[in-house]
């Protein structure tokens, strides 16, 4: 029997004694299988444990071995190699265990997925990737039910980062939780630095670059990351954020004259291993300039906005003009 991902309320234990879920989304698997097997007595096994080991699995389960008279026996990361074994399982008409058995993608000839399809007392499950509307209304019910503060540009970064994930959008959304306990709201910069970019060079570090005008370090960058259109937008909000900041401390700097003061003053309070970056940063800018800077990326933030197709070649540009006065 096969059932739709959405059908999964209609499994019912007493009667579904073979469940196989197949497919990349781990996210929704789990959670699928954790809504099946929870308050459960749940025996949980890799494929390769069973294969290593068959005689004695085998013996467990046909000897009643183990403690509780209903149990669940859960399989991971299942392939074609355990289907001799279901077999002979099946041959026994076990009544008292179920077998729930989750794989990652099962082509059409894959042996196993023909014989749950073809089989109406076995039920197999196909998990497809999650659309990214239903990604977007996770995410909205976590801020909303968490009462976290957030932008749309933020979730839209948020959601370009984990590739239709379901179980690496829970992960960075655990991390946001945590993140936010003592506060209610978060930021562009907070988000990048707890998103896993998946890159070699932070968002930050090209921002960092960009405010020293370090332009070979800015190219390097720039060739070694695939950023996105939705990247683009968050290195402009975070690249005006910096500016805005930098430019307190330039004109602060310019009022007291003394570097260190001007650093160590600083509200919110500036990392140890940043201060250098800083100094560095202050010595580089004057205040009319940076005023000139923050209108400068507005406008280019209106024209990615415009322009979304094109938002990587604008960003290059811009960073790469501004490295360059």
């Amino acid at each position: 029997m096969i059932l739709k991902i959405y059908q999964t309320n209609k499994l019912k234990l007493n009667k579904d004694k073979f469940i196989l879920f197949y497919g990349k989304n781990e996210g929704i698997k789990k959670e699928e299988i954790n809504k099946l097997i929870k308050n459960k007595n749940v025996y949980s096994y890799e494929e390769n444990q069973v294969l290593n080991d068959t005689e004695v699995f085998l013996e467990d389960v046909f000897s009643r071995s183990f403690f509780d008279d209903q149990k669940i026996i859960l399989i991971n990361r299942v392939t074609d190699k355990l289907l001799e074994i279901i077999k002979i399982i099946l041959e026994k008409e076990i009544s008292d265990i179920n077998f729930i058995m989750n794989a990652e993608l099962l082509d059409k000839k894959s042996k196993l997925r023909n014989f749950f399809e073809k089989n109406k007392d076995l039920t197999i499950i196909p998990v497809y990737s999650d659309t990214n509307e239903i990604l977007f209304k996770i995410v909205d019910i976590f801020f909303k039910n968490e009462k976290i503060s957030i932008s749309q540009e933020n979730i839209n970064f948020i959601i370009s980062k984990i590739n239709n994930d379901r179980m690496q959008l829970f992960n960075e959304l655990d991390k946001i939780k945590l993140y936010c306990l003592k506060q209610k709201k978060i930021t562009n910069i907070d988000i990048a630095k707890l998103i896993n970019l998946n890159e070699d060079h932070s968002i930050l570090k090209l921002i960092d670059y960009c405010l020293i005008k370090n332009k070979k370090k800015i190219v390097s960058i720039l060739n070694e990351n695939n950023f996105s259109s939705e990247d683009a937008i968050m290195i402009m909000r975070i690249y005006s954020n910096k500016v805005k900041k930098l430019l307190e401390l330039t004109i602060t700097y310019n009022e007291k004259k003394n570097l260190e003061m001007t650093i160590d003053n600083a509200k919110p309070k500036i990392f140890w291993k940043d201060k250098e970056l800083v100094k560095e940063q202050i010595k580089k800018w004057k205040p009319k300039e940076l005023k000139q800077l923050l209108y400068h990326l507005n406008e280019t933030e209106l024209l990615i906005k415009k322009n979304s197709i094109n938002a990587i070649n604008i960003l290059t540009n811009f960073i790469l003009e501004q490295s360059s006065i």
